[in-house]
This record gives C-alpha cells, sequence and structure tokens, in this order.
C-alpha cells in the first residue's frame, strides 16, 4: 500500500513540476468566506503546557492570494505542495477554488486557562513521573482558572469539557462528585465540565492497583447551547393554583385567629371567675363548721325552750332568745356569699363562645392543610386547637349542667333566716304586750320543730358545700389547665398566622416571580451576542470556529512517550507526508 503512495504522489510532483501554467501563482487578491481555527495543545502531567499547534481550514475560497496572521515558529502546508510565504507574523499563499489547510506552530503562547494537575497517594503529594507501578489511594485534583492575559471571549463564552479513561482493573472505588462516570467498552469514562466563566476545582479519587493511565482529553468549544425557552404555561396555572390555595388558608387561619383570641379571652375570664368561686367555696367551707355549730346551738336552745314550754316550767332567759336573730342572720349572710360566687362563676362560664364544629368541619379544614404541605408544627398547633375547643366546650356543658337550684336554694334559705330573725326580734319587743304568754309559748315551740329541720338541711348543704369544694379544686385546675393551653394556643396561631400570611405574600406573585426566575435562569446559557475571534491574531477576519484540542501524555510503566517523540523526529517528508493521507 505505501509502495503504491509512493509512486502516486511522485506523479504529482512531476506532473506539478512540468505545469506551470496550471499552478503558477496568480498575483490576484483571493478571498474566502469563512476560517476555522483548531488549537492542538500537548500538556505534561501536571497542566503546564509544553507545545501548541494551529491547524487553519480557509473555506469557500475565490482563488488567488490569501493573507493570514500568526506569530507561528514554523509553518506547513497541509493541502498541497506549494510554498508558504512567511513575513513575521504575515503569512500568504495561493489558494485555488478549493478548501485551504495549513499548520502553524506557537511559540511562548498560552491557552485561556491555567490548568494545574496534581496527584496524591495515600494522601501525600507524588510526582506523576513516580506514579507508573504504584498502588494505593490516589486522588487527583484538576483546578481550571481563568488566565487573564488571554481574551476574556474564551473564557466567557467556552465549555470546557475533560474526559479521563480509567481501567477498571487497576481503578477501583472510583469517586468523582462533579464529574459523570460511564462505560467506555471495558473502560470507564468520567466526564468533568466546566461552564463559560466559571472557575472549578475537580476531584477524581479512587483505589489503585499497579497505576497506569491513558492521556486526559481536555477540549473547549463555544457553549452555542441551544436551549428553547420552556413551556410553563401548565406550570404556571398550577402555580396560581397554589397561589390561590396559601391565600384561601390565610383567610381560613385569620379567621381561626380570631375565634382562638375570642376563645382565650373567655378562658381568662372564666379563670378569673373559677378563681374567685373557688375562694368563696373554700371560704364558706371554713365557716361551716363554725355555721353548723352555731346552728346546733340555736337547735338546742329551741329544743330545750319548747321542753320547758311542755314541761310548763318558767320560760327561759330572753337575753338568750336576743341571740337568736343574729345568729339568723350570720347564717344568711353565708348563704348570700355563696350564692353571689356561684353565680359569678356561672356567668364566667357564659363568656365562652358557643360556636359549635362538627367532626366534617375540623376534618376539612385538617385535610386542607395536609394538601397544601403542612409541616409537623402546623399540625400539632391545629391539633391543640381541637382539644382546647373540646375542652372549653365541655366546662361549659358542666356548667349548663350544674344544677340551677344551688344558688337560689341558698338564697331562699338565707331569705327564710332572716325572716325569721325579724319574726323573733318584732315578737320580743311585742311580749310586753301579749295578753298570754302561752301564744308566744306556742310560737316558739313551732319554731323549734320547723328550725330542727333547717338545721338538718343546713347539716346537708355544708356536707354537699365541702364535697364540692374539694372536687371544685380538680376543676379548677383544670381551667386554669385550659386557659394557660388556650394562651398557648393563641400564642402559636399567633405564629401561624404569621407563616401564612408570609407565605401567602410570598406565592402572591408565584407564577410572574417564576417566570422571572426562568428568563434570569435562561439569561445563563444565552450566548447569542457571541462574535468568533481568532486566537493567533485579532488582524484575522471571517472567523467560523475556534476550538481546542488539548492532552496529556500517558503514565505508563514503560515511557512510550520518548520512543514516539524520536520516531516523530526520526521520519522523513514523505514519511510525514504519508502520515496526512493515512490519518
Amino acid at each position: 500500500m505505501k509502495k503504491w503512495l509512493y509512486i502516486s504522489l511522485s506523479a504529482l510532483l512531476i506532473f506539478t513540476t512540468l505545469s506551470p501554467t496550471t499552478f503558477a501563482k496568480s498575483a490576484n487578491e483571493g478571498s474566502y468566506d469563512e476560517k476555522d481555527e483548531v488549537v492542538y495543545g500537548k500538556l505534561d502531567a501536571n497542566g503546564a503546557t509544553k507545545n501548541m499547534y494551529i491547524v487553519n481550514s480557509f473555506h469557500d475560497i475565490k482563488r488567488g492570494k490569501i493573507t493570514d496572521y500568526g506569530d507561528y515558529t514554523n509553518i506547513r502546508n497541509l493541502t498541497d505542495l506549494s510554498p508558504i510565504e512567511q513575513d513575521g507574523k504575515t503569512i500568504s499563499f495561493q489558494a485555488e477554488d478549493e478548501e485551504f489547510y495549513y499548520q502553524g506552530e506557537l511559540h511562548e503562547k498560552t491557552l485561556p486557562w491555567n490548568i494545574s494537575i496534581t496527584y496524591k497517594l495515600d494522601g501525600k503529594e507524588i510526582d506523576p513521573k513516580k506514579l507508573a507501578g504504584k498502588s494505593g489511594q490516589l486522588d487527583m485534583q484538576m483546578t481550571i482558572e481563568a488566565n487573564d492575559d488571554v481574551d476574556d471571549v474564551f473564557i466567557d463564552y467556552y465549555l470546557l469539557q475533560i474526559s479521563i479513561t480509567l481501567d477498571p482493573l487497576i481503578f477501583h472505588d472510583i469517586q468523582a462528585p462533579k464529574g459523570t462516570i460511564a462505560n467506555e467498552g471495558k473502560n470507564k469514562l468520567i466526564n468533568f465540565s466546566v461552564m463559560p466563566g466559571e472557575e472549578e476545582e475537580l476531584i477524581l479519587s479512587a483505589d489503585v492497583e499497579d497505576f497506569e493511565m491513558d492521556p486526559i482529553d481536555i477540549s473547549a468549544i463555544p457553549a452555542n447551547l441551544a436551549i428553547d425557552d420552556p413551556d410553563v404555561d401548565e406550570m404556571s396555572g398550577e402555580m396560581k393554583t397554589l397561589s390561590d390555595a396559601t391565600r384561601d388558608i390565610h383567610q381560613g387561619v385569620t379567621e381561626l385567629n380570631d375565634g382562638i383570641k375570642e376563645l382565650n379571652d373567655g378562658t381568662e375570664e372564666l379563670q378569673d371567675g373559677s378563681t374567685d368561686y373557688l375562694a368563696g367555696i373554700e371560704e364558706l367551707d371554713e365557716s361551716s363548721d363554725e355555721l353548723v355549730e352555731g346552728s346546733q346551738m340555736i337547735t338546742d336552745v329551741l329544743q330545750q325552750i319548747e321542753k320547758e314550754i311542755d314541761e310548763q316550767i318558767d320560760m327561759p332567759n330572753v337575753d338568750e332568745i336576743d341571740q337568736l336573730p343574729q345568729a339568723f342572720r350570720n347564717i344568711a349572710e353565708g348563704l348570700e356569699s355563696f350564692a353571689d360566687v356561684f353565680n359569678r362563676l356561672d356567668d364566667a362560664i357564659d363568656q365562652i363562645p358557643n360556636q359549635p364544629l362538627n367532626d366534617e368541619d375540623i376534618e376539612s379544614l385538617y385535610q386542607t392543610l395536609i394538601e397544601n404541605d403542612a409541616d409537623d408544627q402546623d399540625l400539632q398547633t391545629f391539633n391543640e386547637l381541637v382539644e382546647t375547643y373540646e375542652a372549653a366546650q365541655m366546662a361549659k356543658t358542666i356548667s349548663e349542667n350544674l344544677p340551677g337550684h344551688i344558688a337560689n336554694g341558698a338564697k331562699d334559705m338565707a331569705e327564710q333566716l332572716t325572716t325569721v330573725a325579724r319574726e323573733i326580734e318584732e315578737a320580743l319587743a311585742d311580749m310586753e304586750q301579749l295578753d298570754e304568754l302561752a301564744e308566744l309559748q306556742n310560737g316558739l315551740k313551732d319554731l323549734a320543730t320547723e328550725y330542727a329541720t333547717l338545721h338538718e338541711g343546713l347539716v346537708t348543704y355544708t356536707e354537699g358545700v365541702h364535697s364540692l369544694a374539694t372536687s371544685y379544686n380538680d376543676l379548677n385546675d383544670g381551667i386554669h389547665d385550659l386557659s394557660d393551653g388556650t394562651d398557648e394556643l393563641e400564642s402559636g396561631i399567633n405564629e401561624l398566622h404569621d407563616g401564612t400570611k408570609e407565605l401567602k405574600e410570598e406565592t402572591s406573585d408565584l407564577p410572574s416571580d417564576m417566570q422571572a426566575e426562568i428568563d434570569e435562569f435562561m439569561e445563563d446559557f444565552d450566548f447569542s451576542d457571541f462574535t468568533p475571534t481568532s486566537f493567533v491574531s485579532t488582524k484575522n477576519k471571517n472567523i467560523g470556529v475556534v476550538q481546542f484540542v488539548l492532552q496529556t501524555p500517558s503514565i505508563k510503566m514503560e515511557d512510550d512517550d520518548e520512543t514516539d517523540e524520536t520516531e516523530e523526529e526520526d521520519k522523513g517528508f514523505w514519511d510525514r507526508l504519508l502520515d496526512l493521507f493515512i490519518s
């Protein structure tokens, strides 16, 4: 095959030499529609640039002399055997009506990115030249930074893609936090991307055994990402629904907040009334013994009077009878105090709002909170609200079921005692005007009989007061707990109200906010204002595509790079020309 290529190329040279008219240089100026540049760079294992060359491609040429610019140390015609002239940074050549390619080697030209690659084995940094054949925990770190000495257009508009090929027989437990890992035949392919305008620190770690690694490939191309604006109409509708739902939730919580505040005010009044009531009950209970003893004394006196009347002995000492009206009045005042305290408690309980909620209302509100992603704190607050509502209604039910005749009975008994006291005083005042003592005796006898019944009722009443005072402590504690609970509930529902208010405000313009965020996001990927620029000279015009192809050397146990480079240097002109056609 090579033999025939040698023969064909020799014939081509002879034909070119014998046809000066056809291949003569034209003095006419040529032109081209577009020029592409592919920058090839060889890096060392640490990412430093060793050498660079550019393949320039001219398209849609009009025959004639073409002028190009670049600071090249060496140029090669890759299209035909016609010469290329170089005068400093000016390059010129004769081109036919076909595409033309030439290569130029760059000297002291830096890349738009500063690339640094470091290697660590078992936590210690190591020279990559000493890595071949080593085993242990490998950590690779590649740092990509902007080179401020190069035109910003390459930093701001170019996307870097880094590919690392690893043999799974050598590399185990591969970790690449910012990369993607894919299968490529039997190998693992790790890809990293660096977006335009970004600087990155890329990490790759693995357990290695007898370390060897293929070259790292780095390419850079303009980020002309064709991304259509997303269709967000359906999503906007859903966002509008969500916004309306949060507004409805806030409205419901506002009404709930008002109700809880009213409930808390009622429970505070209930607590105050219950405290007064308990104090009155306890005071009444503490004085019950004295009340019963005084009543017993009155009973004993009346019974003694009745006995003496029955035995028809002299009337008892009038001074003893004079004490009865005041004793009756003392008992009457105690009964009046009890009735007043009981009525104040009843009025306080009446302040609890009577707003019945059925199970369906509560369940509906609970489901609304669930559907709108209420958190655990909101659900707990809701449950506490329901428990407090039920406790308040229970207290109201207990109050309504207490016998209303307790206070009325106490008042009636007090009035009866006051009446008896007044009648005794009137009787004593009229005693001097009585013609017959028998009338007084009969009255006192009747009083003794009736008072015995009153005394038995008073004993039963005081026993009831004692039982009520004992049991009411628990009810009063419950009322205090209820008041504390509604107070905490009001604080919690206020926080919930503030939260739903903030949520409503944040989501009120959710569709437009979402569109604005999408527009801002899409701006980061809008490179429509990108204008291609030559990497080698700003004098070059009609630039089409400029791309970079970079590569590090492989790391092998036997260094084949030197052999390859030696073979490249040993190649003659014909071998290099053949490489162009064969590759």
